[in-house]
C-alpha cells in the first residue's frame, strides 16, 4: 500500500456503520438537504427580490453577503458547540433558526426585515454542515470518511436541484409569499424527524467527556486545531474551490446568463440546474476516488481550480457580445466540480486533528469557502454597479482570489503531507498495541 493511501483496518474505537448508522446520519443530511434549499432560494428569486424591495444590484447582493457573512462567522463557534454539546441539539437549534428565517423572508414588508431574515436563516444554516461530517464521524468507520462527506454535500446540492427546478417554477406560478411559507413546512418536517430519532452516537461509541467550557478551553480548541498544517491547507483549499460555484449559484448566475447573455429565464434555469447535476456525479467520483488514494487530494483540488479559471475566462472575454450557449454549458458543468473539490479541505483537516476536535477543525475550513463568496458577492455588486451593468470586469474578481489560495496551497502542502505521515504511523502503531 502507497504512503498516501487510507488505512484499510479499522482503528482502535472505529465505529461499526451499517444500517443504523445510514438512517441516523440520514436524517441529519435531511436537516441539511432542507438548509440548502432555503440557502439557494434567493438564487432563482434574485430578479423577484430585486423588484420586490425596489433595490439595485449592490443591495440585491447583500442579501447573501450578510446571510454568507453570519454563516462564515458562526463556523468556529458552531464547531466548538458541536464539539461541546452534541449533534442533536446543535442540529435542533440551527433547524428552529433556518425555519423562522425563511418564514420571515415570506413574509418581510420591507428590504430591512428582509435582510435580518435573511442573516437568521444563515445563522441557522451554518449548524448544519459541520453537525453532519460530525454525525458521520460518530457513526461510520474513519476510513468511510472522505465517501461520507462527498455524499452528504451531494444531498446538500440535490437541495439545490429543488430550488433550480420547483423554487423558481412555484414562484412563478404562486408568487412570493406562497412559495415561500410553503417551503418553510419542510424545516418543520425535519424537526419532528431530528427530534424522535437522532442520536449522537452509537451505544458503547461515547466520546470521552468534554473539558470544562470557558475562554481557555475554547482558545485551547482553536489554537490546536489551527496548528496542525492540514487544517490551515484545508481552509484554503476550501477558500479557492468553492466560492466561483456559489457566486454563480446564490446570486448572480441567473441575472448574468439573462441580461448579459441575453438567455431566457427557462434557459438560464437549465444551465443552472446544469451545474447542480454536475456537481452530484463529480462528488461521488471524487469521493470514490479519494476514499482509495489520499494521494489525488491535492492535483484534484488544484486540477479543479485550473479548469474553473480557464473556462471561467473564456466565457467572460469571448470576444463577441454573447457568449455561445456550448462554453456557457461547459463552463457550468466545470463550475459542478468546485463543491466535491472544496469537501477536499476537509479531508485534509480530518486526518490532522483528533475526534474530540474535528468540530473545531471543520468549522475553521468551512469558514474558507463562505468568506471567498462573500467576498466576490460583494465585489461583483460592486462592480456592477461603478461599471454600469458590466458583467465582464466584476467577474474579472475571482481571478483575484484564486490566485491568492493557490499560493497558500502551494506554501502548506509539503508541510501538511510531513505531519499527516507522522500521525499516521502514531495511528498505526496505536491500532497495534490495542491493551486487550
Amino acid at each position: 500500500m502507497s504512503s498516501g493511501a487510507a488505512p484499510t483496518l479499522p482503528l482502535p474505537g472505529d465505529p461499526p456503520g451499517g444500517r443504523r448508522a445510514a438512517w441516523v446520519w440520514g436524517i441529519g443530511v435531511a436537516v441539511y438537504f432542507v438548509a440548502i434549499i432555503f440557502r439557494t432560494s434567493l438564487g432563482v428569486a434574485g430578479l423577484d427580490a430585486a423588484d420586490r424591495f425596489d433595490v439595485n444590484a449592490s443591495a440585491l447582493s447583500t442579501f447573501s453577503i450578510l446571510q454568507l457573512l453570519v454563516y462564515a462567522g458562526m463556523q468556529i463557534p458552531v464547531g466548538l458547540m458541536v464539539d461541546r454539546l452534541g449533534t442533536k441539539r446543535v442540529l435542533t437549534i440551527g433547524v428552529v433558526l433556518f425555519t423562522v428565517g425563511q418564514l420571515g423572508f415570506a413574509l418581510s414588508p420591507s428590504y430591512g426585515m428582509a435582510l435580518a431574515a435573511r442573516a437568521l436563516l444563515g445563522c441557522g444554516d451554518a449548524m448544519t454542515f459541520i453537525s453532519v461530517l460530525r454525525l458521520g464521524s460518530r457513526w461510520f468507520p474513519a476510513r468511510r470518511g472522505p465517501l461520507i462527506g462527498q455524499v452528504a454535500a451531494l444531498f446538500g446540492m440535490a437541495g439545490n436541484l429543488v430550488s433550480t427546478l420547483f423554487i423558481a417554477r412555484a414562484l412563478h406560478s404562486f408568487g412570493w409569499t406562497t412559495t415561500f411559507v410553503g417551503s418553510s413546512l419542510a424545516g418543520v418536517v425535519v424537526l419532528v424527524l431530528l427530534l424522535l430519532f437522532l442520536k449522537d452516537h452509537p451505544e458503547a461509541h461515547e466520546p470521552p467527556p468534554a473539558e470544562h467550557a470557558g475562554a481557555t478551553y475554547v482558545r485551547k480548541q482553536i489554537a490546536a486545531a489551527w496548528r496542525e498544517p492540514g487544517t490551515r491547507l484545508g481552509m484554503w483549499v476550501h477558500f479557492t474551490t468553492q466560492f466561483p460555484a456559489m457566486l454563480f449559484l446564490l446570486l448572480w448566475g441567473m441575472p448574468f446568463l439573462v441580461e448579459a447573455q441575453g438567455l431566457s429565464r427557462e434557459t438560464a434555469g437549465t444551465l443552472l440546474t446544469l451545474v447542480v447535476l454536475s456537481n452530484m456525479v463529480v462528488g461521488l467520483v471524487y469521493g470514490q476516488v479519494i476514499a482509495r488514494h489520499h494521494e489525488a487530494r491535492a492535483p484534484i483540488a488544484l486540477g479543479t481550480i485550473g479548469t474553473t479559471a480557464l473556462l471561467w475566462a473564456c466565457a467572460i472575454f469571448y470576444p463577441a457580445a454573447h457568449t455561445p450557449v456550448w462554453l456557457l454549458t461547459i463552463l457550468c458543468l466545470v463550475l459542478g466540480a468546485c463543491g466535491p473539490a472544496s469537501m477536499v479541505g476537509f479531508d485534509f483537516a480530518r486526518p490532522a486533528n483528533p475526534p474530540e476536535r474535528q468540530g473545531t477543525a471543520s468549522g475553521i475550513v468551512n469558514m474558507g469557502g463562505f468568506t471567498a463568496s462573500m467576498v466576490t458577492l460583494f465585489a461583483v455588486g460592486v462592480l456592477l454597479d461603478t461599471t454600469g451593468g458590466s458583467y465582464r470586469a466584476a467577474f474579472a474578481s475571482v481571478f483575484v482570489l484564486q490566485a491568492l489560495g493557490v499560493a497558500q496551497i502551494l506554501r502548506l502542502r509539503r508541510r501538511a503531507a510531513l505531519r499527516e505521515r507522522d500521525h499516521h504511523v502514531v495511528s498505526r502503531v496505536e491500532a497495534v498495541h490495542v491493551p486487550a
